[in-house]
């Protein structure tokens, strides 16, 4: 089991970390490296607004009090000027994965979403051959809906992806 995850505002050393840590595909794994990206944008968003606005955000992954990865969510709806909800994406170090981390992270940001903004509906998506993945989403909360086929072009080839959501009543307890 990790130690306590808990979910806050990126600070300036955190970027530090994600260029470190997800500037190569050994950091992001090889279901998520989409190629070399300038980490200017970042920097400028973070100058700008912290990394949180009315149109989604990033936040730190923390365990025990160290960082360890991000959650990202960006709007997600279905037809035009159709928000419903939002698109989440996580990023963790190699190091911490595969010890629950990632699912609990995942379920946290749902929560705080469904808490603080009026979305009925997260979704996420990963590739079909993220198993580890899949299961985080399952054990999270999020119910699997379906394969997008040909979604997402990475290492050279179209992939097919797997799509889960959660709406704001499954976390109704």
């Amino acid at each position: 089991m990790p130690e306590k995850v808990t979910l806050r505002p990126v600070t300036a050393d955190d970027l530090d970390l994600f260029e470190r840590e997800f500037s190569g595909p050994e950091g992001v794994g090889t279901h998520a490296w989409f190629g070399y990206q300038s980490t200017a944008d970042l920097r400028r968003r973070f100058a700008e607004n912290g990394l949180l606005s009315q149109d989604g955000g990033t936040l730190a992954v923390a365990e025990g009090g160290v960082t360890v990865g991000r959650v990202k969510w960006f709007p997600g709806g279905w037809g035009p000027d159709a928000f419903t909800g939002w698109s989440l994406a996580i990023g963790l170090v190699p190091a911490a994965r595969g010890r629950g981390t990632g699912t609990r992270a995942q379920r946290l940001l749902a929560e705080y979403l469904f808490d603080h903004t009026r979305a009925e509906r997260i979704q996420a998506w990963t590739d079909c051959a993220n198993l580890a993945e899949q299961r985080a989403l399952e054990k999270a909360g999020f119910v699997r809906e379906g394969v997008l086929r040909s979604a997402v072009w990475l290492g050279g080839q179209w992939r097919d992806s797997v799509i889960f959501s959660v709406l704001r009543t499954d976390l109704k307890v």
